[in-house]
């Protein structure tokens, strides 16, 4: 096979590649990021590209319309390099600008606040002045160190010291005249020396806290000494190119590409964030001496380099849920090279330690109060219970709600429809976009917005089918079907209006579906109802900006009263926030993870009987929605 080159517009990189490789292949290898939900299974029509020259094969996808196809649109996981090639991303496919990322910040600004909490980090620094060898005193420089450090107050516990202190030991001894700063590490009833320094530099001491989420990363750089959060820095993780699901991630670690090739991905954007925070505040990377991650149980595998693949193959065990600590240099995280890499346990293949956190900031673990807890992001995950008992789930909801399966649907970034108010008479919708840009798509909460006025307004039915002979120019029929037009455009320009069809709609409504679904399951499954459920905690960025009226009108939440929904954000940054800091919450997150009772919805017959019920709007029985019914009624009588 002969290698050919490919130039990739606007950003003008090239790559050299063997013909036969896709197009998708030769930007993740070139690091030119065009979306691809699904991974390259050729299922989502998000990787378009537009080529120039023949030197190419691909294949037809419905995803493509004929009047794109005569532009010259490809999908580039469908298409096959057969010799030099320049390639154009359009702008819906590449990366988005502006995305909007819950750091844990207030609206204001103000990092959220933790409650008072002990300070005692599993790392600390230890300020020693040795007395120097002698011929009477010719203990060996380790042996020396370890006598010093157990009049410091460590007799009662092992010390070990690795091989990379150990080769520099001698050296940095004599050179700082036996003035020395020492950095331990607490396992339990063991202290590791990780890091030995010339002279007093305890107040050099950071932390770093990760939430590794599916779509984006977050880091807080945090002070070891004072607990106070120094600086946060976010990205989309890089994997994103890979598929933007866990079961996306897995099929392409295993089937398309490799486990590294995935690893180093999400290990270059910890990187990337390591780098922002370090030239922020005038610090060193080495600095930073202990690293706290969570994150869903693929992504924990994925940063570790372990091969995911048995977490989506029945009966769904993954490798490990209890990760061992190890050092930073056996990841390749740009940090104090012995650093220790701690992250949150998880429960199950599909409940990892990204919710363990959420639980542990959300303090449900420790409430008398019954409690719902979900993360809406690409998964759905959701525990019931209190400071007894704690039931969990996870419902394969799909990316919708993220931009996934939807032709228009894109993140939350600037230039996404995120509200959507239609009017009753005229039926024509009007949009609020963030950042007050011109319109390129629709978010998950625009999604929510437009599904409930489309319904309320009587353009779609129960069934979420377009109602035949209204009035209005807005519904029409489009290549694939029935379609609303939200935003009007210039297509002569190649902008085609904005829509939601068909199948967009039937989309929305399963993953809507399958959310609620997970409630109603574990709800019956401990023989309870709704009505016993006394706050309902959602996490994760995606929760901050549903509208719980909306929400509720197509179904994806119970019919509860407002007052019992609660907003908490990025939970699983808090919750490695405190893990970070304290040895006992760390110890407490790994109880809430053994505590959790897993109950797997794949194979369970109830959950696919309640999805079945939830896959109208906002659900089968309207009688568990009375407030919806009663709106429906109004609207009824009025109209």
């Amino acid at each position: 096979m002969k290698l050919c080159k490919v130039t990739f517009l606007p950003e003008t990189r090239s790559v050299s590649v063997h013909t036969g490789s896709t197009l998708l292949k030769a930007a993740s290898m070139a690091g030119v990021h065009i979306n691809a939900s699904c991974g390259g299974a050729g299922t989502c029509g998000k990787c378009r590209a537009v080529v120039q020259g023949d030197n190419f094969r691909t294949e037809p996808s419905i995803h493509l319309t004929p009047s794109e196809m005569k532009k010259g649109y490809v999908l580039s996981c469908l298409t096959v390099v057969q010799g030099d090639l320049t390639v154009e991303i359009p702008r819906e496919a590449q990366k988005g600008v502006g995305v909007r990322i819950d750091t844990g910040r207030r609206p204001g600004g103000e990092l959220l606040k933790i409650g008072d909490r002990k300070i005692r980090p599993r790392t600390k620094k230890l300020h020693l002045k040795i007395t120097p060898p002698t011929l009477n005193d010719n203990i060996s420089d380790l042996d020396r160190l370890f006598r010093e450090l157990k009049k410091a107050g460590y007799k009662d516990l092992d010390i070990t010291c690795g091989l990379p202190v150990l080769q520099k030991l001698g050296r940095t001894l004599r050179e700082s005249h036996w003035d020395v700063t020492v950095t331990l590490f607490w396992n339990r009833c063991e202290i590791e020396i990780m890091d030995i320094e010339p002279g007093d530099v305890t107040l050099s001491r950071y932390g770093l806290a990760v939430d590794v989420g599916t779509t984006t990363v977050v880091a807080y750089l945090v002070h070891l000494n004072t607990g106070k959060i120094v600086d946060v820095e976010s990205d989309l993780n890089a994997q994103i190119r890979c598929g933007e699901d866990v079961i996306s991630r897995i099929v392409y670690a295993t089937e398309i590409g490799t486990v590294e090739e995935v690893h180093n991905l999400v290990i270059e954007t910890i990187n990337g964030l390591v780098e922002k925070l370090a030239a922020k505040n005038g610090i060193l990377p080495e600095s930073i001496d202990s690293v706290v991650s969570a994150g869903n149980t693929t992504m924990t595998h994925l940063l570790y380099g372990i091969d995911p693949r048995y977490i989506r193959e029945e009966p769904y065990i993954p490798t490990v849920n209890l990760f061992p600590v190890i050092k930073a240099r056996e990841i390749g995280i740009r940090v104090n090279q012995n650093a220790s890499i701690y992250s949150v346990p998880g429960t199950a293949s599909y409940v990892g330690g990204d919710i363990s956190a959420g639980i542990l900031a959300s303090g449900v673990y420790k409430s008398d109060a019954l409690t719902i807890f979900i993360d809406i992001g690409t998964n759905g995950e959701i525990v019931l219970g209190n400071k007894d008992w704690m039931v969990a789930a996870s419902c394969s909801a799909g990316p919708a709600f993220e931009g996934g399966g939807v032709k228009f649907g894109m993140r939350a970034s600037r230039g996404a429809i995120e509200g959507v108010r239609i009017d009753r008479k005229t039926l024509e919708p009007t949009c609020h976009v963030i950042g007050d840009a011109e319109p390129q798509g629709i978010c998950g909460s625009g999604m929510i917005d437009a599904l409930a006025e489309m319904y309320l307004a009587g353009v779609i039915n129960q069934k979420g089918k377009f109602v035949q002979g209204l009035k209005t120019d807005r519904i029409r029929e489009g290549e694939t079907g029935l379609e609303y037009v939200m935003v009007r455009r210039d297509e002569d320009k190649g902008e085609p209006d904005i829509v939601l069809a068909s199948a967009d709609i039937d989309n929305i409504i399963r993953t809507k579906g399958a959310i609620y679904a997970g409630f109603k399951t574990l709800i019956n499954e401990m023989n309870l109802t709704f009505q016993d459920v006394e706050r309902f905690v959602i996490a994760g960025g995606f929760g901050n900006y549903i509208e719980i009226e909306k929400a509720i009108i197509i179904g994806l939440l119970p019919d509860l009263p407002e007052e019992r929904f609660h907003f908490i954000g990025n939970s699983s940054i808090i919750g490695s926030y405190l893990v970070l800091l304290s040895k006992e919450l760390r110890l407490e997150a790994e109880e809430i993870a053994r505590k959790m009772t897993y109950i797997e919805l794949s194979v369970s017959h109830s959950f696919m009987d309640e999805y079945m019920s939830a896959l109208f709007l906002p659900h089968t029985n309207m009688d568990d929605f009375p407030s919806v019914k009663e709106i429906i009624r109004k609207r009824k009588i009025s109209g």
